[in-house]
């Protein structure tokens, strides 16, 4: 928890969220400005101005347009990070200030005759009437190639606006139907269903990935850091948990600046897998601490289950893969993490070992932890030794080779496991001085969404809050379509309030009596049958709470 708060702004952490405003939206991450508020209106710097202005609805400007000015004979192109009348100006005469995407000798870096009025890097902010803007609708991708573009039209007419500061996920208590239908959540465009579905995952309702849109750049960052943090904070987070929904343009400018920047490539035109994006992403360009710390020295920012098949397991499930891998690699995690990303025991987009895999929802991680305190799987309690060639045994999982001392001798006795081995566990100091008052934690993960695939399509399973009460939707980028060639794609969510029942005792029972597949409900048995990536996180790292 702490590690991760040191990468969050001390701005972030210190607000105190206000019911009766709008608290959604704020500018200038980095604490030195005053709050951006869409719903007050005023001619002072401090405040933004975000309402109609009598014009035609098509040229209607407003903070966050984007937008192309003319500015000594040539055209730029930025975003409206402003809109008012600064003092000494006619009064009724609005300017717009105005980010560009590439540097001007005229530019500031949001001041204007030394009054300040945004944040952004210097010779960046131009500041013109109003009138000298025009909405751009064709977004113009900031690499090498400025005629690479792509035309909106091609996108519907759902308006996808720049969001800037801080947008808390979205939380939901009983029915989703407010927040499900079409046109919702993140569009699908040109194979990019395997990175749609990983950032819906990652971002809509949880806060654990968050530090990755606040870090403060570093000198081993690449020179477009926070050009890519940018676009991935203010358009596509922020308006996927503030409007729920982003249109496809925005997210082929992500796309396009990862092409550009990482060692992965076809990333904006190939299938591609949600591990080569993350990748991409969160190592190679986000430069982000990796999520695992493994006992073997290495890091890793996801989990590949490597395991051997058990013909006799019909319906296994993650916890029981988990544990079979980390027993196998003989390795463990040298600290419980904020999230854990494991990737199912399958290969290609093909071969799966497993017909049907069924994700846990509660994830015990008490005995991968290294140095974690373990209950005796005997009598409770605190374990002292653990023993590999009693894995299967003396009951189900890890926890069945962790013995106390009395418990491992008297297990021993027997003929078959006198030829054991036996290691002494590292017992914390504090827990074997209360031992005999205090019982051993538990220690656990929630899963928070579930990445599937099949015939190359990708799609995600998500819970749309934290704790155990919270409702689950499904979510296809590419659930439906508007036009053939020159057409585009509707994304839609859908609530699931049968998922916690698929992943009960009780559930797993009925759907391994199924002896057909295609009897099984559809969208059980996407996410039986196709699950790709179980994303799990910790309860007690939470950005907000």
């Amino acid at each position: 928890m702490a590690a991760m708060l040191q990468n969050i702004p001390l701005f972030v952490l210190e607000h105190k969220w206000s019911s009766d405003v709008d608290s959604n939206v704020y500018s200038d991450i980095d604490g030195t400005s005053e709050r951006l508020s869409l719903l007050n209106h005023s001619s002072t710097p401090e405040k933004n101005e975000n309402k109609k202005f009598g014009r035609p609805e098509a040229s209607d400007l407003i903070v966050g347009s984007n937008v192309k000015v003319l500015l000594d004979s040539d055209v730029h192109y930025g975003i409206i990070r402003w809109i008012g009348t600064p003092p000494g100006i006619t009064p009724g005469k609005l300017m717009a200030a105005v980010e560009l995407d590439d540097s001007h000798p005229s530019g500031t870096d949001g001041t204007y005759k030394d009054v300040r009025y945004f944040h952004c890097r210097p010779y960046r902010a131009v500041f013109t009437e109003l009138d000298q803007c025009s909405r751009y609708d064709t977004m113009v991708a900031k690499i090498d190639d400025p005629a690479t573009s792509i035309n909106t039209d091609n996108f519907g007419n759902m308006e996808s606006s720049v969001i800037v500061g801080m947008v808390r996920p979205i939380s939901v208590k009983g029915n989703l139907e407010s927040i499900c239908g079409k046109y919702r959540g993140i569009q699908g465009h040109h194979n990019s269903c395997y990175l749609d579905a990983t950032l819906f995952s990652m971002f809509t309702f949880t806060s654990v990935f968050d530090n990755l849109l606040f870090r403060p750049p570093n000198e081993k960052d690449c020179p477009q850091y926070e050009e890519v943090q940018r676009v991935l904070r203010e358009e596509i987070v922020n308006p996927l948990r503030k409007n729920m929904f982003v249109r496809a343009d925005h997210v082929m400018k992500l796309r396009t600046l990862l092409e550009k920047l990482s060692s992965v490539s076809g990333l904006t035109s190939e299938e591609k897998d949600p591990e080569e994006f993350l990748t991409s992403l969160v190592a190679q360009i986000l430069n982000a601490e990796p999520f695992l710390k493994l006992s073997s020295g290495q890091d890793a920012y996801h989990y590949q289950l490597f395991v051997e098949k058990d013909d006799h397991l019909n319906l296994p499930t993650v916890q029981q893969l988990l544990e079979q891998s980390f027993l196998t690699s003989n390795i463990r995690l040298k600290e419980v993490p904020s999230c854990l990303i494991i990737q199912m025991p399958r290969f290609g987009k093909s071969f799966k070992m497993y017909p049907k895999i069924q994700p846990t929802l509660l994830l015990d991680v008490t005995d991968i932890i290294e140095d974690s305190p373990r209950q005796c799987t005997v009598c409770g309690k605190l374990a002292e030794f653990e023993c590999k060639e009693c894995y299967g045994q003396c009951g189900v999982g890890l926890e069945s080779i962790a013995f106390c001392l009395q418990c491992l001798e008297k297990v021993h006795r027997h003929e078959r496991r006198t030829n054991h081995e036996p290691k002494k566990l590292v017992v914390p100091m504090e827990f074997a001085i209360l031992q005999e008052h205090c019982p051993v934690p538990r220690l656990y993960l929630e899963l928070s969404a579930v990445v599937c695939i099949e015939t190359s399509h990708y799609v995600c399973f998500v819970k749309c809050g934290s704790g155990s009460e919270a409702p689950w939707c499904f979510f296809d980028s590419m659930a439906d379509r508007k036009g053939e060639q020159n057409g585009y794609n509707i994304p839609e969510m859908v609530p699931c309030p049968d998922f916690p029942y698929w992943l009960s005792e009780e559930g797993g029972n009925y759907l391994t009596e199924l002896t057909d597949d295609r009897h099984l409900p559809e969208h059980a048995k996407r996410l039986l049958c196709d699950a790709y990536m179980c994303m799990y996180q910790s309860p007690d790292v939470m950005m907000y709470k």
